[in-house]
């Protein structure tokens, strides 16, 4: 069996359980994930959701938002908000 037949037959559960092994970094009897499990795991979930999932969906997704190279941040959570225009200066 290839690499693309093993990802057409992981089911949902399956991957479900492959995120929480590599998470937590033991299988559901308990026993510890080996380097290589990890490493084999980690592709079998990024296949699975590369072809069953949307981008946004997926493990490691930043959603970046409306945001584009170049425009500055604005702080929502201070009281005196006039400055939010203001670009970052590094000094």
């Amino acid at each position: 069996m290839d690499f693309a037949e093993l990802i057409n037959k992981i089911t949902p559960t399956i991957h479900q359980q492959l995120k929480q092994a590599v998470e937590i970094g033991k299988w559901p009897d308990g026993s510890k994930l080996s380097t290589e499990q990890k490493e084999l795991s980690l592709q079998a979930i990024i296949g699975y959701e590369q072809r069953h999932l949307s981008e946004t969906q997926r493990v490691g997704y930043i959603d970046r938002g409306h945001k584009q190279l170049g425009e500055t941040c604005s702080s929502t959570d201070s009281a005196n908000n006039e400055n939010a225009d203001v670009p970052l200066k590094w000094s």
